[in-house]
């Protein structure tokens, strides 16, 4: 039985549990509360639980990216083009531009599985070999999901040498920053952003604080040191890159995968780009030595059958700087009270609005019907110039009437029934000539002002016009 003295120390109870905060995972403001919608950005079910950061003491300052300057006038700014290093993949190259650029920043996501980590050990491999770039780059590969054994045996799956890249497993941030200090290479590729922690944060590897401020930290160390850096990010089910939205701005080019994990193609394309345009796409091919560019990509997204078929319309899309042409396949067939409107690949609400106009201004019918609308080979179709085709390859289908061999369209229908032009007519007209297309209907203001040898063109201003026209072919 213990007994009390009289001046004996007490020893304080202190609260060891750390303080929790709710952070929001779409815009990384911090909440003492849980809320069902943040305060800051206003989304639904985003504030997750985290471990509260510890205050920095005084001596903690940011990091600007460049040295300060005193103001200048625009006028007197000397501007100096960005010198670019190819990567040996030339769909690649396409998508960022010309190649990588010193100091940049790359961001590339897409789902598991989909290819990222085998296109830029493939990027790694080429650029560390001297080639008609001149002299090879110092590589380093960092990679926090898989070990070196396991990057070993992908390149020898590949038939990679490897012999110039030099690879760190590593996750921690102070010792990936050390290595990079001491190698001082020129291309560095991490492989995850969401596997790399600091140890100045108390959070979990892929929290919003650890992504955020790893991201930034890495970004500074490109610019001071001029070494291309490429982050490979992990998507949620939803199709959005993990982490906060900022990590997007602090980068200099955002790139994602696409494409069926189940189909041998895949699609980089360009979200941002300081330095090139965005929007631009590289095709691949998924075989047994890794991904190969496709040279001529409209032909995976045009039909395999020989004859023509009813319900299907060739259409050439822009991508980029890059014209595609995309076969349109539609199928209308009796529905039920309530019919069906459903697209893939193109806007749903689109659809809806274009058979609305069909119906009006064309005398089209088809209330009664299931419309489906189907872009081959799974490409995503946003601008409004697959209008024409997409309205050709319904009355297509309603009719039961194929379109003729090497018949294509393009074209943006309003809600009055005008078809209004495309910008880059020619550069789609002279695309489709070079791969055999022989008659196209498009608006009146792209019509060619010179022949184009092998194409018939056929220029309209309603969409009255265009039907009877397909009809007459």
């Amino acid at each position: 039985m213990s007994t009390y003295k009289p001046g004996a120390a007490t020893v304080p109870q202190v609260n060891t549990r750390a303080r929790t905060e709710f952070v929001c995972s779409a815009c990384g403001a911090s909440h003492a509360k849980w809320l069902g919608r943040c305060a800051q950005c206003g989304e639904w079910n985003t504030l997750n639980e985290a471990v509260a950061e510890r205050a920095a003491g005084r001596g903690h300052r940011f990091q600007a990216l460049a040295a300060a300057q005193p103001p200048m006038l625009l006028s007197q700014i000397e501007a100096s083009e960005v010198e670019r290093t190819p990567t040996g993949l030339d769909e690649l190259d396409r998508v960022l531009g010309g190649g990588i650029v010193e100091g940049g920043v790359v961001l590339i996501g897409g789902d598991p599985g989909i290819g990222k980590s085998t296109l830029l050990l493939q990027a790694a491999q080429s650029l560390s070999q001297p080639g008609a770039s001149g002299t090879p780059l110092q590589v380093l590969y960092v990679t926090g999901e898989e070990s070196g054994a396991q990057v070993a045996l992908r390149a020898r799956r590949l038939g990679l040498s490897g012999e110039r890249v030099q690879v760190l497993a590593e996750i921690q941030l102070e010792k990936i920053q050390a290595a990079l200090a001491s190698l001082q290479p020129q291309f560095c590729v991490i492989d995850s952003i969401q596997t790399v922690y600091s140890e100045q944060l108390t959070s979990a590897p892929g929290s919003v604080a650890q992504v955020r401020e790893c991201a930034a930290h890495l970004t500074r160390t490109a610019k001071a040191s001029g070494c291309a850096i490429v982050l490979v990010g992990h998507v949620t089910k939803e199709g959005a890159l993990a982490g906060p939205r900022v990590l997007e701005h602090i980068v200099d080019t955002v790139l994602y995968f696409e494409g069926d994990t189940h189909s041998s193609y895949r699609l980089v394309r360009a979200i941002k780009n300081r330095y090139g345009a965005v929007n631009e796409i590289g095709v691949f091919a998924m075989t047994e030595r890794g991904l190969k560019g496709v040279s001529n990509p409209s032909a995976i997204f045009l039909s395999t059958h020989g004859q023509p078929v009813p319900g299907s319309c060739v259409l050439v899309t822009l991508e980029g700087t890059r014209p595609l042409l995309v076969e349109i396949q539609a199928l209308v067939d009796a529905g039920g009270a309530a019919p069906r409107r459903l697209s893939v690949g193109l806007e749903r609400d689109r659809l809806a609005m274009l058979l609305a106009v069909l119906h009006r201004h064309a005398g089209v019918d088809s209330l009664d019907q299931d419309v489906f609308v189907n872009a081959v080979g799974g490409v995503r179709i946003s601008e409004p110039a697959a209008d024409l085709a997409v309205l050709l390859a319904i009355q297509s289908s309603l009719r039961g009437k194929a379109l003729p061999a090497g018949f294509f369209a393009f074209g943006e229908v309003g809600l009055a029934g005008e078809v209004r032009p495309a910008p880059r007519g020619q550069e789609r007209l002279k695309e489709a000539a070079k791969l055999g297309f022989a008659v196209a209907v498009v608006p009146k203001a792209n019509a060619p002002k010179k022949p184009i040898e092998g194409l018939t063109v056929h220029a309209i201003e309603r969409i009255d016009e265009a039907i009877a026209l397909a009809r007459g072919l």
